[in-house]
C-alpha cells in the first residue's frame, strides 16, 4: 500500500481525533492503527464508528505492540508515562516517534533520548511553524539585551490543560536562556506568592493562565526601565500543531537513529 503507515496514539482525545482525521486525508499516509489506555470504552471498537461516523475498517486497540509493528511512525500526543512506554515499542521497530508529549520529567526524557539510539524521533513542546520561529527570534533578542531587561513568559490554556508552565513556555525559557548563555534551571522563577522580595537580576519569570478553550498563548516580555519588549504566538486552530507533527513524521523517514526537535524538521538550524 501507499503512503507512510501511521499510528495515532490516544485516538479519543482532541489531538489524537485531529490526528487521525489528518491521516487519512493525507495522499502521503495511512493510518495502520490508533490506540487508547487499557480499559477505555473505545478500545476493541472501529475507529469510525466511535467518532460518529462509517467504519474505517481500523480498530482501537489497548495493546501498540502489533501495530507499532506494522507502523513508519507514531504520533504521540498523550502523557509521560505513556510516551516512555511507547519509546520502547518504537525503538525495537524502527518507527519514527513523533513527541509533542508535554510534562515530562528529566528523567522522562532521559529514556526518550536513550531510545533515540535505535530510532528517529522528533520530540518538541510545540509543533506550529510560528512557534519554532519565535524560539529563534527570541534567543536572538536575549542575546542581544543584556540582563537590565527583565524576562517574563505568559502563557494561557484550556481549563483542562494538566502541565504548566506549558511545553511551549519551557521551549521559549530555553531559548531565552540559550541567548543569554545561562542553563534555565539555574534562572527560572515558576511562581511567585506572598513577600518574596524584589525580582532577581537575570530571572526568566514563568505564569501560567488556564481557563475557558483558550487553545495556547505565549508572550516573552523583555522588561527594562523605560521601554518594553513583547513577542506573542497566538494559536487559534489546534490544527497547526497535528499538521506539524505529520510534517515531522514524513520527514523522519530515512533519517536513521537519533534525537531531533521541529527546527530540525523546518530547516532552522
Amino acid at each position: 500500500m501507499a503512503g507512510t503507515g501511521i499510528v495515532v496514539m490516544g485516538a479519543s482525545g482532541r489531538m489524537g481525533r485531529m490526528l487521525c482525521d489528518l491521516v487519512q486525508r493525507s495522499e502521503a499516509t495511512r493510518l495502520v492503527g490508533v490506540t487508547e489506555a487499557p480499559g477505555h470504552p473505545w478500545a476493541g471498537r472501529d475507529l469510525g464508528e466511535v467518532m460518529g461516523g462509517a467504519p474505517t475498517g481500523v480498530p482501537v486497540t489497548d495493546d501498540p505492540i502489533e501495530v507499532v509493528a506494522r507502523a513508519q511512525a507514531v504520533i504521540d500526543f498523550t502523557t509521560p508515562a505513556a510516551t516512555v512506554a511507547m519509546t520502547e515499542l518504537t525503538a525495537q521497530a524502527r518507527a519514527v516517534h513523533v513527541i509533542g508529549t508535554t510534562g515530562l520529567t528529566p528523567e522522562d526524557i532521559a529514556v526518550i533520548e536513550r531510545a533515540g539510539d535505535h530510532a528517529t524521533i522528533v520530540r518538541a513542546g510545540n509543533m506550529s511553524l510560528g512557534v519554532n520561529l519565535l524560539t529563534q527570534v527570541v534567543a536572538q533578542v536575549a542575546a542581544a539585551l543584556d540582563a537590565d531587561y527583565d524576562i517574563e513568559i505568559v502563557e494561557a490554556h484550556h481549563r483542562h490543560k494538566v502541565d504548566a508552565p506549558s511545553g511551549t513556555a519551557l521551549m521559549l525559557g530555553e531559548a531565552a536562556a540559550r541567548g543569554r548563555g545561562v542553563a534555565l534551571d539555574a534562572v527560572a522563577d515558576r511562581g511567585r506568592d506572598g513577600m518574596t522580595g524584589a525580582r532577581a537580576r537575570g530571572a526568566i519569570g514563568f505564569h501560567a493562565i488556564r481557563g475557558g478553550d483558550v487553545i495556547g498563548e505565549h508572550d516573552v516580555i523583555f522588561a527594562a526601565d523605560g521601554e518594553r519588549i513583547t513577542l506573542r504566538h497566538q494559536a487559534t486552530d489546534r490544527s497547526v500543531f497535528a499538521r506539524g507533527a505529520l510534517k515531522a513524521a514524513l520527514w523522519g523517514q530515512g533519517k536513521g537513529p537519533g534525537c531531533f526537535d521541529m527546527l530540525d524538521v523546518l530547516g532552522l538550524k
